[in-house]
């Protein structure tokens, strides 16, 4: 974790990897997960159960499933798509993953492939999402299982194409520093 630990009740900011904390405000209490939904939801759980936050903040990057879109956007709702829920409705009668309405915003869907264009990208634009990430799902699900409230924010840095694994690298230090400004602006300094 990196800055201070948060006052019980006060805002966690969560990433997934150190390049997206770059340039979080210094006051921020930050926990940097590591890549990928299994190790969004152990870090998250971990830390609220530790912590005590009365929020939990999920930062990071985001491809665009939607031609043009670009900026910092607050997501509206969160769904997993590596998971066959459908499937899984059917033979048990329960979901294991549904979507988590946060506000309004786009629609994120989470899974754990980098989605790098060809059919998986076509699939998930066609559902209805208009991003994609690695963790904000996991770290969503995991804050409202221990009744922390969420939001997730996140910053777009490429469109999820065939160029995805050249622009991410690219592109990281300048979503971060959007990341941070975006924290400065609408989170409390403790």
């Amino acid at each position: 974790m990196r800055g201070a630990d948060p006052a019980p009740g006060g805002v966690l900011a969560v990433v997934a990897v150190d390049e997206e904390a770059v340039h979080l405000p210094p006051w921020l209490s930050v926990v940097v997960t590591g890549a990928g939904p299994v190790n969004a939801a152990i870090a998250t759980t971990a830390a609220v159960l530790a912590l005590h936050p009365g929020e939990v903040v999920g930062l990071g990057t985001a491809g665009a499933l939607v031609e043009g879109l670009a900026g910092t956007y607050e997501v509206g709702e969160v769904r997993q798509h590596d998971l066959d829920d459908a499937a899984l409705l059917a033979l048990t009668g329960r979901s294991s993953a549904p979507a988590l309405h946060l506000g309004d915003g786009p629609v994120l869907t989470t899974g754990g492939a980098f989605v790098a264009g060809g059919p998986l990208r076509e699939r998930l634009a066609a559902s209805g999402a208009q991003l994609v990430d690695m963790e904000g799902y996991a770290v969503a699900r995991a804050a409202a299982a221990l009744g922390v409230p969420v939001r997730l924010v996140k910053h777009v840095s490429d469109a999820a194409d065939e160029r995805a694994p050249r622009t991410w690298p690219e592109t990281v230090e300048a979503c971060s520093r959007a990341l941070g400004a975006w924290c400065a602006a609408a989170l409390p300094h403790a």
